[in-house]
């Protein structure tokens, strides 16, 4: 016991006898997390998490008999936990397992460390813990909710621009919402999805493989064009200012990147043309820029607690009145199609000529 609290009881899966114990290692270093088990294959990892019934696994991957996909689509099947993907990122293979890893049910991404020694393992482990902790506080879902239901009704503001924000469980948020949307979407999407530095990449790969849509990593003044999606690139936090242009800048801490910065600059550039969306995450990020946006005049919504993994953000943005009530994830497509504006995409002027 910890403070008289119960210890965070957690399964250690890695293939490599080093890495898991160095994850154990720093894990046990905490007072708050005892390791429960460690497994070194996939259909082992299975077989501890129904037996130890562990409150967060963290899960590698490329593992024999049974890869991290598979595993952990069946601990969700048979015993559902937290699980944190603790992965390499350097190697692109890994980059989509990733993210099939957390369609299947993983809740966050970890990359390993590049050293296994120093002052960069400490902060690594630092990381690690938090991310457990923090893990630990997630209600245990054993399936995606999918809610079909009518969207509710749009508003009469159509949008130039929609900027979503999403945190824990996004990415399959996202895959669901993108994979609905139309190739002839007539605006841009632009997205802030906290991610750990080194999975971007990754993420938008996999992504571009579920939608018709163009899905990419932003360039630094860079225009954007309709029908496609922009995220920011690694560790930075993504704007848009004036006639529509990508700024980019290094995240000065805090959840990365930052969707209250994302969605404040739409309110700023786009006034009532601009459209938001918060989707599932833990805190409150992306809640006060969606509040900028409805202030503007906007479209705004928020994920309903029913479908979302985590109903952090989506609260607070409801608390705020930001959104007017929580819709589900089935439901955002069909809001985006009906909020989008058609015809040519005219820019609020700003700067010295007219001030946005």
């Amino acid at each position: 016991m910890s403070d008289g609290k119960q210890l965070i009881r957690v399964l250690v899966v890695d293939d490599s006898p080093t890495m898991a114990e160095a994850v154990s290692t720093l894990l046990t270093d905490d007072p708050r997390i005892e390791v429960v088990g460690r497994a070194n294959t996939g259909s082992r990892a299975v077989t501890l998490a129904r037996l130890l019934r562990p409150d967060v696994i963290t899960m590698d991957l490329l593992m024999p008999d049974l890869d991290g996909p598979a595993a952990i689509a069946a601990i969700m099947a048979e015993a559902p936990a937290r699980i944190l993907v603790v992965s390499a990122v350097a190697d692109q293979r890994n980059l989509e397992v990733c993210f099939q890893a957390m369609s299947a049910g993983a809740l966050e991404l970890i990359g390993k460390p590049s050293v296994a020694s120093g002052e960069e393992l400490r902060r690594w482990g630092r990381q690690l813990v938090e991310s457990v902790c923090l893990m630990a506080e997630v209600p245990v879902i054993s399936r995606r909710l999918r809610v079909s239901s009518p969207p509710p009704p749009v508003s009469g503001a159509r949008v130039d621009i929609l900027g979503l924000a999403a945190s824990t469980g996004g990415p399959p948020a996202l895959s669901e919402v993108l994979s609905r949307l139309p190739t002839d979407l007539p605006v841009p999407i632009v997205i802030a999805q906290h991610i750990t530095e080194g999975f971007t990449p990754g993420m938008v790969r996999w992504l571009s493989q579920v939608t018709q849509l163009k899905v990419v990593i932003g360039r630094e003044g860079e225009r954007l064009e309709p029908g496609k999606v922009y995220f920011p690139l690694d560790g930075h936090d993504l704007t848009i200012e004036g006639t529509g242009v990508i700024r980019l800048t290094r995240t000065r801490g805090g959840p990365c990147p930052s969707c209250d910065l994302l969605l404040s600059s739409l309110a700023r550039t786009y006034g009532s043309r601009a459209g938001g969306g918060v989707l599932t995450g833990m805190g409150e990020d992306g809640a006060r820029g969606l509040l900028d946006i409805r202030k503007a005049g906007g479209v705004t919504f928020a994920q309903d607690e029913a479908t979302s993994v985590v109903f952090g953000m989506p609260r607070v943005a409801l608390e705020l009145k930001a959104a007017d009530r929580g819709v589900p994830l089935s439901a955002i497509p069909d809001i985006i199609r009906m909020s989008c504006r058609r015809g040519p995409m005219p820019i609020r002027p700003s700067g010295p000529e007219g001030v946005a």
